[in-house]
Formats: structure tokens, C-alpha cells, sequence
């Protein structure tokens, strides 16, 4: 009997390490940091950096969209919280809108965050409540960021120039 609960024990173990090889080899992680955030992640216990998501969330109110993004970037290395990638999105519809033209790059980056944030929230539980923010869920911004990248007669318009940034 005790033989083959030894047996069982060593194939369980067997397979577990398997397992965990497989995993090393799919989300190819290049530090042992990455390798314990993706097991956090697997686990459900992965939280952001609070403090480095303060620090950006400042440099996106003095319009530093670059550095808030590079900031939020370290804040949620494993891009797994829905709040962040929304202000990511933000900043780069913040970053590439113009009076004249908008920035069709910026905004096809912002689109992707801005997915990556539905992704996360698909139930349109995130609704980000930011005084400074006019848009405040994933999908209202994602709409936004997919008009400006459409070409159409209205971009023709001079009056275009009165508009407002959101």
C-alpha cells in the first residue's frame, strides 16, 4: 500500500513540474521579478504599485502624458489592472489630440490600452471617477480614440478648431 502512495506522490510531483516548465517556456519571463508577478497573477493576488501609480497620475495632471504612461508601465508591469491601462488609453488621447489633426499613432496605441482595460472590466464595472476626466468608462474613451483615427468630410471643417478636449 505504501508503495504505491509513494508512486502517486512522485507522479503528482512529476506532473506539477511539468507544468511549471511549460509555463517558464510560454510566458518566457526575463527576470525571476516577472516570473513571481506572472505567478501572482495566475494565483489572483496581483496588486499594482500604488505609490508609482500616484507619481503618474501627477505627471498626467502637469501634461507629461509620456512619463505618466512609462510610470503606469511600472505601476502594472503584467498590464492586468483595468484602471491603469484607462489612464494609459487616456494619455495617449490626451497626448495625440489636436485642434488640427490628431495623432493617428497615439491614438491606434490608445485603442489597444483602451482594450486591454474592456478586456479586464468586460462587465463596464470600471467607471473612473477623476474629477479632471470627462470620459470615464473604457468604452466612451475607446469610441473617442477610434473617431479621431476615421477619416471623414468633418475633418475638413474649420470649426474644428473651436473644439474641446476631453
Amino acid at each position: 500500500m505504501q508503495h504505491k502512495l509513494i508512486q502517486s506522490v512522485g507522479i503528482a510531483w512529476t506532473l506539477l513540474y511539468a507544468i511549471f516548465i511549460i509555463w517558464i517556456y510560454a510566458t518566457e519571463p526575463r527576470t525571476f521579478k516577472e516570473v513571481a508577478t506572472g505567478a501572482e497573477v495566475a494565483v489572483g493576488t496581483y496588486q499594482i504599485d500604488q505609490a508609482k501609480f500616484d507619481a503618474a497620475l501627477q505627471l498626467f495632471r502637469q501634461e507629461k502624458f509620456r512619463a505618466a504612461r512609462d510610470e503606469w508601465g511600472r505601476a502594472d508591469p503584467q498590464q492586468q489592472d483595468a484602471r491603469t491601462q484607462f489612464y494609459i488609453a487616456y494619455a495617449f488621447y490626451r497626448e495625440g489630440w489636436g485642434r488640427v489633426y490628431n495623432d493617428d499613432n497615439l491614438f491606434k496605441q490608445g485603442v489597444e490600452a483602451a482594450n486591454r482595460a474592456i478586456r479586464l472590466a468586460p462587465d463596464e464595472s470600471l467607471r473612473v471617477e477623476d474629477a479632471d476626466l470627462q470620459i470615464k468608462t473604457p468604452a466612451e474613451l475607446k469610441a473617442e480614440l477610434e473617431q479621431g483615427t476615421e477619416r471623414s468630410l468633418d475633418d475638413l471643417n474649420p470649426l474644428r478648431v473651436l473644439r474641446e478636449r476631453k
